[in-house]
């Protein structure tokens, strides 16, 4: 008999109080319980495949098999959010047509325009600016602490850092910065902000339609002056629809990972004295601790994978378009991958199979930007502030609950 999401009578809830307070411990239960469960983002929501354990969940990104586009479900996948949200009619396309949610030759003519700016090139020459914008933000907390009072590092540094660097490499002038970190914080967490997502969702896009017309007149080196150029030179490669889903979509995305990548980083590193010793003896090993430390979060799950067939997943069989819900930090955490894998250790060399930026043909673009953001960032804080602290106790930091995301939305602390 062929199993379906829909016949377990326990399904696995991904939002529930217990697993967002021991995402590591609760992925492990559910991972060495079976290969494939049977769960829902939260109550009441439609029910999907969770692929737990390394291979499968490797399998489920890279099998081109399986698509984004929630359209190849039984049903389109989006709607019933975008009704949750109440999104107004002639914008739900902006949500609907991100460059995650899209499969095949239309995926691949977007990620080629925007690849432009995202070249290995092009991501090594922002160093010098992503330093000079660390730099500032350490001066602030420095003047902020002077008398011994504690910073909150997100709102000090996690958030103002990645906002600061994907707006210059998309082109949001700095004046215009501040809103778009507010856009973010709503849009990236929807459900908690649930009554101004449509609000900030139609500032948003006129904004960047403002932005749009502005470079058609006054071009520069940015990313919209980029897809302006291809936008004129054939019409046909890109809509103006896709052209705004493309600049707020990276906007918001490429700030959201790195700033909880950041946050929670601080977290670990806090909580791992030793590991922290072995970067300050050997500052050449930030690039490979930024990989481990993305490798243990903040990506919980990716957005669900719909199959084009019928396939067989860790010993299951998938009708086809059932949702498939890979969970990264259940993959990432795999002992079947990774010797000890909940430990943090900064000389592992994970970099080339961890998860944390997904796999395949939909592969993180800005997972280059991110890296260099963190190890810029985290090795400049931890030189500037050689002994930071916790201000309150460890237990007052919780994880908060995020689709998809583990997340710490505050952390104080002691500078000196």
């Amino acid at each position: 008999m062929t199993a379906t999401a829909e016949n377990s009578a326990d399904p696995i809830e991904l939002l529930s109080p217990e697993l967002t307070a021991d995402p590591f411990g609760g992925y492990a239960r559910i991972r060495e319980q079976a290969p494939m469960m049977t769960g829902t983002i939260v109550d009441g929501a439609p029910p999907m495949w969770l692929v737990t354990r390394y291979d499968d969940v490797r399998r489920v990104l890279t099998d081109p098999r399986f698509l984004n586009n929630p359209a190849a479900g039984p049903t389109p996948g989006g709607s019933s959010i975008m009704k949750l949200l109440k999104i107004p009619s002639d914008l739900v396309d902006y949500l609907a047509d991100k460059l995650m949610q899209i499969d095949g030759a239309d995926h691949r003519r977007q990620r080629k325009l925007v690849s432009r700016v995202f070249t290995p090139r092009r991501v090594a020459e922002m160093r010098p600016r992503i330093e000079e914008i660390t730099a500032r933000l350490l001066d602030r907390m420095a003047d902020a602490s002077r008398d011994g009072a504690p910073v909150d590092l997100m709102e000090a540094f996690c958030y103002p850092v990645p906002i600061a660097v994907i707006c210059e490499l998309v082109g949001i002038d700095e004046a215009d910065r501040p809103r778009w970190g507010e856009w973010g914080r709503v849009l990236s967490s929807p459900v908690e902000y649930i009554e101004r997502v449509p609000d900030v969702l139609r500032e948003c896009v006129d904004h960047v339609l403002d932005v749009i017309a502005r470079r058609r007149v006054e071009p520069r080196d940015d990313l919209v002056s980029v897809l302006v150029q291809a936008q004129e030179e054939d019409g046909d490669r890109l809509s103006d629809r896709e052209l705004v889903t493309l600049v707020f979509t990276l906007v918001i995305t490429g700030y959201e990972t790195t700033t909880y990548m950041l946050g929670n980083s601080v977290l670990a590193l806090l909580e791992h004295p030793d590991q922290l010793a072995l970067l300050r003896a050997d500052p050449s090993r930030w690039p490979q601790a930024v990989h481990e430390l993305m490798r243990l979060g903040p990506a919980q799950w990716g957005l669900p994978r719909y199959p084009t067939e019928e396939v067989e997943v860790g010993g299951k069989t998938i009708p086809a378009g059932s949702p498939v819900m890979p969970l990264l930090l259940a993959a990432n955490t795999d002992p079947r991958k990774y010797d000890d894998p909940e430990r943090l250790d900064v000389c592992r060399d994970s970099g080339q199979s961890h998860l944390g930026f997904g796999q395949g043909a939909h592969y993180c673009l800005g997972a280059p930007l991110a890296l260099l953001e963190a190890e810029v960032a985290l090795q400049a804080l931890f030189t500037r502030f050689p002994d930071p602290s916790l201000a309150v106790e460890r237990e007052k930091i919780p994880w908060v609950p995020r689709p998809g995301v583990t997340r710490v939305t505050r952390l104080p602390l002691r500078l000196a």
